[in-house]
């Protein structure tokens, strides 16, 4: 077991007040995500300069306290609205900081790391019976004895998505290296509004591919169980390699000459892979697809708050588990979602009781996430204080599984990605040992039991 030794939990605040009576509302997209929490884990080497234990996490947390004041949202505290729905009170609370040693050095713990080990890293607590009390957001600082620094972040999946953890360390990172924040402070304002003359979607629109994914996620919420042990793996493809699978899953009929992106030849082979490992025979199992949607919607990059949707894809006409049809599928679904669905899908969300009882959205399908528009390797702490490697986890697990894909630290090509997968323990295993996965020579970064 790791020998870890938590030295104390304290809280951090801003070293500037917010002005009083402010307060946030979230949309309905955050209000859908209030059944999960979001938990990152940092990874730095040993800086060149030898320093003291506590030194750095010291400088941490003061440039923490500088940051906090373009993050009070996060500093806020949950309260109902008259309606009954989650708002934030800015009141500056703060962040809840856990500062810990650890036995060894960064890249032996990197060596041996499972999934078990690596949430030891990253401090989460379950919401209290007095909510405005509790903290939504909880940073681990983890001194390795022989060198290095893990940093974990998690969050309520209600205030923040996998963007905005990332824009968050990102604006705690260059408080650290420069003194300031070098992008502008978060935006916490509303999805776009609903279109004039618009007030409820009708049943013959485009979007509805959308509403009826959210529909069924919804309807089997009541069929989720959590009694079983999952484990997680990491596997890092090269960029020859993710090239090669984007040719794997190419459409080879003359018509259609298109390659797949990244994330869809990916996912392709990973809901081809999981299918067979859980028993489909020639037939794939139930998938959705999650993604980023603020280029899509027009948001600006500093937009504080959940953006990612959920769509289905379609495999009643996938047989034979054949790499370019599966891939075509998710490149079709990715397609649909548009503006014009997503709106629809708010404006459906607002007129329907869906997020009164929010269901857990990543509980039912295979869920196939792109985070690929997250960047946590640009969070430099200092000059030689750089990320190594990156985890997320979407939590809690239940239901069949989650493929999260991520991009890879710099400099291993464009197309190169890390594909995390958390599935029940057995399947983990067994798909570390799946041939056709194993053709494309990833690095297991984490194993199961490493």
């Amino acid at each position: 077991m790791a020998d870890i030794t938590y030295i104390c939990k304290r809280t951090v605040v801003s070293t500037k007040p917010v002005q009083p009576g402010k307060h946030f509302s979230l949309s309905v997209l955050d209000r859908l995500m209030e059944q999960n929490h979001l938990r990152f884990v940092y990874y730095f080497r040993a800086p060149g300069a030898i320093r003291e234990p506590g030194e750095l996490t010291k400088k941490l947390r003061e440039s923490m306290s500088e940051m906090l004041t373009s993050f009070p949202i996060v500093t806020g505290r949950l309260l109902k609205n008259p309606e009954g729905q989650w708002m934030i009170k800015c009141n500056d609370a703060g962040v809840r900081m856990v500062e810990a040693r650890i036995k060894g050095s960064v890249e032996n713990w990197l060596k041996g790391v499972d999934r078990e080990k690596e949430l030891k890293l990253v401090h989460w607590e379950e919401m209290y019976h007095k909510p405005y009390f509790w903290s939504t957001f909880y940073v681990q600082i983890t001194e390795f004895e022989e060198g290095g620094v893990a940093i974990g972040l998690s969050c309520f999946h209600l205030l923040a998505d996998p963007t905005c953890a990332s824009m968050f360390v990102k604006a705690w990172a260059d408080m650290t290296l420069t003194g300031k924040m070098l992008n502008n402070p978060p935006l916490s304002h509303q999805l776009p509004p609903r279109r004039p003359g618009r007030k409820n979607p009708s049943h013959d629109q485009p979007s509805m591919e959308l509403i009826n994914c959210y529909k069924s996620i919804a309807d089997k919420t009541n069929l989720v169980s959590t009694d079983t042990k999952h484990a997680t793996i990491a596997l890092a493809f090269s960029d020859p390699m993710v090239r090669a699978c984007m040719a794997n899953g190419q459409a080879m009929a003359a018509s259609d000459q298109s390659s797949p992106s990244p994330f869809e030849a990916l996912a392709g082979l990973f809901w081809v892979c999981i299918s067979k490992l859980k028993g489909a025979g020639d037939d794939l199992i139930d998938m959705s697809v999650c993604s980023d949607m603020r280029n899509v919607l027009n948001l600006d990059n500093g937009f504080f708050g959940n953006c990612m949707v959920y769509n289905r894809v379609n495999s009643k006409n996938l047989k034979e588990h054949k790499l370019p049809d599966v891939a075509k599928a998710i490149g079709e679904v990715m397609s649909e979602m548009d503006s014009d669905g997503i709106i629809d899908l708010i404006e459906w969300l607002e007129h329907n009781d869906v997020h009164q009882s929010p269901p857990t959205m990543n509980g039912c399908d295979l869920i196939c996430a792109s985070l690929e528009a997250v960047d946590p390797y640009l969070a430099v702490f200092e000059e030689d204080l750089i990320p190594v490697r990156v985890s997320c986890y979407v939590e809690p697990v239940v239901g069949v599984g989650h493929v999260l894909v991520l991009p890879s630290p710099p400099g291993e090509g464009p197309f190169s990605r890390v594909v995390m997968v958390t599935l029940p323990e057995d399947e983990a295993v067994r798909l570390c040992e799946d041939d056709l996965i194993l053709s494309f020579s990833p690095t297991i970064l984490m194993g199961v039991n490493n």
